[in-house]
C-alpha cells in the first residue's frame, strides 16, 4: 500500500517511523512533512488544507490510504472531500468526518454531545456578543476559578482560567465583543472549573468497534512546575502511573464506551483516533475536552509502545474490523522531552542549524519544527524544534534517558523543560 500522512509534526513524523516499519506499506509520502520525515519517506509541499492539490497528488501517486494528522483539514471536512469525489471516494481517510471533527471544532458541540450521552463533565453555559451581559451574570454565579473556552479553534490558545471576577468579566467581553481569538471566539463557554490530575486517554474506532490506547500525560505549560504561558505541549509520558485498573474500567465505562455509542446514535460517521482529555477529581473521571486527532507530543510516547503493525489496525479501522484485532502494547514506560526555540512560545527565530541528533543512541528522535535548508542541512522551522523519546521499566528511568541524550543535540537558544514526570 502506498500511504499519505497529511501533516508536518512531531506526531507525524512518529507516524511515518510506524507506518514505515510496516511489511504492507510500499512507499510512505508525508504532506508537507518535516526534515525527519524527509529521511524515511516522500515529502509533498503540499498544505494540509489545500484539498485540490491533495487529491492531484493522491492520484498522481496512487495513494491508498491517507492517514490525517492535525485537527484541521477535518474540521474543514477533508475526508467529506473525499467521500464526495468520484475519483477519491474508494481511498479510505483515516479521521472522522466534518460532523464528527465538530467535538473538537465546536466546545459547545462537544458539551451538548456530553449532556446528550451522560459522560461526565464540568457545568456549563455558553455566551455569545449579545448575551455577554448574561455571561457575567452567570461568573457571579461559579466560584473561582473561573473557566473561558473560545468555541472554535484557537490553536490552543483559547482557554483562559482566571481567578478574579473583574478580570474574567473583562477578558469575557474582549473575547465575545473584541473578537479577542477572532471567529473562534465568536461563542464562548464558561464552565466551572475542575481541580484535580489530568490525563489523556486515546481511542481508534472504526464507527462501532474500538481499542483503548495507552494512557498519556502531557506538560502544556513552558515553565517548570507547571508555570508560564501554555504551549503545544514540552514532553509526555505513558502510561500514567496512578491510570489503575479501577480509574480505566471507570474510564471505559462512563466515558468511552458511551462517546463510541454516541456517535452511532447521533450518526456521526467516525473512523479513526479519539482523543479524551480528562481529569481526576477525587478517583472519579471528567472529561474536559474531546480531540478529534492524536496528541502531539502524546503520539511520541503512546505509538512508539503499540507492537502491533499499524497499517493492519488503520485498515480494520478503515474496513470496520478492528474487533478482530488483538492490541499488543509494550509493558515499557515511554517519555518523550520536547526541545524548543528559545523565546517560543512567543516570538522565536527559524532557520537555525541543528546538529548532533545523528549521535543519539538509545533514544528515538522524532522532528516537530525542522525543515533542510538549500544546503541540505537540518534547521529549525518551528516553536518546538525535536521531541526525544525513551523507553524503560520505570518512567523516571525514561526520562532520564532522554536528558542524557538531548546533552548530545546543539542549536542555538535550545531550551527543554527538566523537569518532566516531576507530578508524578
Amino acid at each position: 500500500m502506498k500511504i499519505l500522512i497529511l501533516g508536518s509534526g512531531g506526531r507525524e513524523h512518529t507516524f511515518a517511523w510506524k507506518i514505515a516499519q510496516s511489511n504492507k506499506a510500499s512507499q510512505v509520502f508525508v504532506a508537507p512533512g518535516n526534515a525527519g520525515t524527509a529521511a524515511i519517506a516522500t515529502n509533498l509541499p503540499i498544505g494540509v488544507n489545500d484539498f485540490e492539490s491533495i487529491k492531484k497528488a493522491v492520484l498522481e501517486h496512487q495513494i491508498d490510504m491517507v492517514v490525517v494528522g492535525p485537527e484541521d483539514p477535518l474540521v474543514n471536512g477533508v475526508h467529506d472531500y473525499f467521500l464526495n469525489d468520484e475519483a477519491l471516494k474508494t481511498i479510505p481517510v483515516i479521521g472522522p468526518s466534518k460532523k464528527g471533527a465538530q467535538l473538537e471544532g465546536s466546545k459547545e458541540f462537544a458539551k451538548q454531545f456530553m449532556a446528550r450521552h451522560a459522560i461526565p463533565t464540568a457545568a456549563y453555559e455558553s455566551f455569545t456578543a449579545k448575551t455577554v451581559e448574561a455571561g457575567c451574570e452567570f461568573l457571579e454565579t461559579l466560584t473561582p476559578p473561573y473557566v473561558l473556552k473560545a468555541d472554535g479553534l484557537a490553536a490552543g490558545k483559547g482557554v483562559l482560567i482566571l481567578d478574579d471576577i473583574a478580570e474574567a468579566k473583562k477578558e469575557l467581553r474582549t473575547m465575545l465583543v473584541d473578537a479577542k481569538f477572532g471567529e473562534a471566539s465568536a461563542k464562548v463557554v464558561i464552565e466551572e472549573f475542575l481541580s484535580g490530575i489530568e490525563l489523556s486517554v486515546f481511542v481508534l474506532t472504526d464507527g462501532k468497534n474500538y481499542k483503548v490506547l495507552p494512557t498519556a500525560k502531557d506538560y502544556k505549560r513552558i515553565g517548570e512546575g507547571d508555570t508560564g504561558l501554555n504551549t503545544g505541549g514540552m514532553g509526555a509520558i505513558s502510561p500514567v502511573p496512578f491510570a489503575d485498573e479501577v480509574l480505566m474500567q471507570k474510564i471505559e465505562e462512563r466515558i468511552v464506551k458511551p462517546t463510541v455509542k454516541g456517535l452511532q446514535e447521533d450518526e456521526i460517521p467516525y473512523k479513526g483516533f479519539i482523543f479524551i482529555g480528562l481529569i481526576k477529581v477525587n478517583n472519579e473521571p471528567y472529561v474536559i475536552e474531546y480531540n478529534v486527532r492524536m496528541g502531539d507530543p502524546e503520539t511520541e510516547v503512546v505509538i512508539p509502545r503499540i507492537q502491533n503493525d499499524l497499517v493492519a489496525l488503520l485498515e480494520a479501522t478503515a474496513q470496520g474490523t478492528l474487533n478482530e484485532l488483538d492490541l499488543r502494547i509494550d509493558e515499557r514506560s515511554a517519555t518523550t522531552v520536547m526541545v524548543v526555540s528559545g523565546g517560543y512560545p512567543e516570538a522565536y527565530e527559524k532557520n537555525i542549524e541543528i546538529t548532533g541528533a545523528e549521535t543519539i543512541e538509545d533514544s528515538l528522535v522524532f522532528h516537530a519544527g525542522t525543515k533542510l535548508n538549500n544546503e541540505g542541512k537540518v534547521v529549525t522551522a518551528g516553536g518546538r524544534v525535536i521531541a526525544v523519546t525513551s523507553y524503560d521499566e520505570d518512567f523516571r528511568e525514561a526520562v532520564k534517558k532522554s536528558y542524557q541524550n538531548i546533552h548530545k543535540l546543539h542549536f542555538d537558544k535550545m531550551y527543554y523543560r527538566k523537569d518532566i514526570g516531576f507530578d508524578l
